[in-house]
């Protein structure tokens, strides 16, 4: 359904069984039957914080290293709905957070090790 998003959801308090929608362009709501619902939040990466500190690209999305949680600044890694424009699900998000602490966790590693040789 275009230009419609959902207002309310509807059940018994046990299960869903409808959802109110409006359709954006008419105002028009009205019920429909539903037995399961994904809801996107939305697709503006929330970037906001790091704008013009970090790499973006024309829509928003942190840029990061292909196969890796890496940005254009050393120590900041990106994950989840930041940096995937393609997928923008938790899944994802977990395996990349999951990610960006590993990653996180080495570079401390190996600033410890530098540290320690000095």
């Amino acid at each position: 359904m275009f230009n419609t998003v959902t207002v309310e959801a509807k059940g018994d308090g046990d299960l869903l069984q409808s959802v109110r929608i409006k359709n954006v362009k008419t105002g028009e709501e009205s019920d429909l039957p539903a037995n399961g619902l994904f809801y996107a939040i939305g697709h503006v990466p929330a970037t906001e914080l790091v704008k013009g500190q970090v790499e973006t690209d024309s829509d928003g999305y942190i840029i990061t290293i292909p196969g890796t949680a890496s940005t254009s600044v050393k120590g900041l890694f990106a994950a989840g709905d930041v940096q995937d424009k393609r997928y923008r699900q938790a899944i994802t998000s977990a395996g990349s957070g999951c990610m960006a602490a590993l990653e996180a966790e080495r570079l401390l590693a190996e600033e410890e090790e530098l540290e320690e040789s000095k």
